[in-house]
């Protein structure tokens, strides 16, 4: 590949943008088939991007992290998200289905080991991915980092970001009747799967307009409504992992496992005032992770957006070109 592809673009500290070279469904069992693309150098370090929410599904934004005469980048639609198919399915959809799919790609594209890039969820799961395959993973690049702890959940869906924005906070959990806002995620599940499907797009915007405004610091506190299918699939995947706490067997899984990579290094980008996923929790993990390498950004949120964040991550990656 012509390495002129590879230049940075001056505003935003990004490489520019640059088409799969291959795409293509797996079927990966359970009835689910999930989109898989490759772009950048065929021949390159291969680096796998793993995309947040649950839910979120991959963008082509997402490669332009990546120097694309390095890096083979690898992304791919998490079971139920964006292109996979069936599109909001929770059928079959756990944290250790998406683990096995992700071995599933990696064997299917011939990888051996892989750079593993993920944020917020995409942290989560490539911490886990990273514990049950250890030998995979070559580095951990992460961002926004979110354990699927109780008291991140609590915080965000208890009332502790509320205090920061009370009114959006109003606004969300007063969509929920006063005897039930003491579990917004459970009273929030009873209307998302109601079958209703008007219901679940109305409580489906509201999830995911909650969380949208959130996600960058220079937020006024509007993030638009987001269509309607796509909040609905959104916040069906999302309230659904965390109804079920990530489908781990214990709170506080992720640190209690973390001797099992701990031979893997890795480098954890989080901005300063992040208001989904507090930067407390990037710090306690650099505390046991000792091969980690935390890089507090001073004036970001939780967007993979923010200036401070993407520069940093570009940094991050053009560090690891071998």
């Amino acid at each position: 590949m012509d390495r002129s592809a590879g230049q940075k673009r001056t505003d935003a500290n990004l490489y520019l943008q640059v088409e799969p070279f291959d795409r293509r469904y797996l079927d990966v069992g359970d009835g689910h088939r999930i989109y898989v693309e490759q772009s950048g150098q065929p021949n390159g370090l291969p680096v796998l991007v793993l995309h947040g929410g649950p839910g979120g599904g991959s963008s082509p934004a997402m490669r332009r992290f990546f120097d694309p005469s390095v890096f083979r980048v690898v992304l791919f639609d998490q079971r139920g998200c964006g292109r996979s198919e069936p599109h909001a399915s929770v059928e079959a959809n756990t944290t250790w289905h998406l683990v096995a799919d992700i071995e599933r790609i990696r064997q299917t594209l011939g990888i051996d080991r892989w750079i593993v890039f993920g944020g917020s969820w995409g942290a989560t799961l490539g911490l886990i991915y990273a514990q049950a395959h250890p030998e995979r993973v070559m580095h951990l690049v992460l961002r926004g980092v979110f354990l699927m702890t109780q008291a991140e959940l609590d915080w965000f869906y208890g009332g502790g970001a509320g205090a920061f924005w009370p009114d959006l906070w109003q606004r969300f959990a007063g969509m929920i009747p006063e005897d039930e806002q003491g579990d917004l995620i459970a009273a929030y599940h009873k209307r998302l799967f109601s079958g209703n499907y008007a219901e679940e797009a109305r409580f489906g915007r509201a999830w995911s307009g909650w969380e949208n405004a959130l996600a960058s610091i220079g937020s006024g506190g509007c993030a638009g409504d987001a269509p309607s299918d796509y909040a609905r699939a959104f916040a069906r995947l999302e309230n659904h992992y965390f109804v079920n706490h990530g489908f781990l067997e214990t709170d506080g899984q992720i640190l209690r496992d973390l001797p099992r990579m701990r031979d893997i290094p890795g480098t954890i980008v989080q901005g300063r005032y992040d208001m989904i996923c507090p930067p407390v929790t990037a710090w306690s993990l650099a505390q046991v992770w000792r091969r980690a390498a935390l890089r507090m950004i001073p004036v970001a949120g939780h967007a993979l957006s923010e200036p401070g964040i993407s520069s940093e991550l570009v940094r991050v990656m053009d560090g690891l070109r071998g």
